[in-house]
């Protein structure tokens, strides 16, 4: 029992607020256009227009999307004139996610 332990991260006591960040995390990864941004971002920083066209989503879909992302710091944004860049900020749920996806992806 104790190896399979070893195996394992060490176990963290979990406080109202971890629990709170980690259940936003997966509500975050459990929307497929959430996703669908996300997995865009990671190859590219884009607007929300070339995001909108890229995905074939409307320009409003995006941002309220953006919005929730940005309010869980993992997305970050830059803007350039009047254009605003959108980024992944969390290096660590972009790996989750992309393990994720590799995952569904594996034979």
């Amino acid at each position: 029992m104790d190896s399979e332990r070893d195996n394992k991260t060490d176990s963290i006591e979990l406080d109202d607020e971890t629990l709170f960040i980690v259940s936003q995390t997966f509500k975050a990864l459990g929307d497929p256009t959430r996703i669908r941004i996300l997995n865009l971002l990671a190859d590219r920083e884009c607007a929300v227009s070339e995001i909108a066209d890229s995905l074939h989503l409307s320009q409003s879909t995006v941002s309220h999307q953006l919005r929730f992302l940005k309010n869980l710091r993992l997305v970050k944004f830059r803007r350039a004139g009047t254009s605003i860049y959108y980024s992944p900020d969390d290096q660590h749920v972009m790996a989750l996610l992309g393990q994720a996806i590799h995952h569904a992806c594996h034979d």
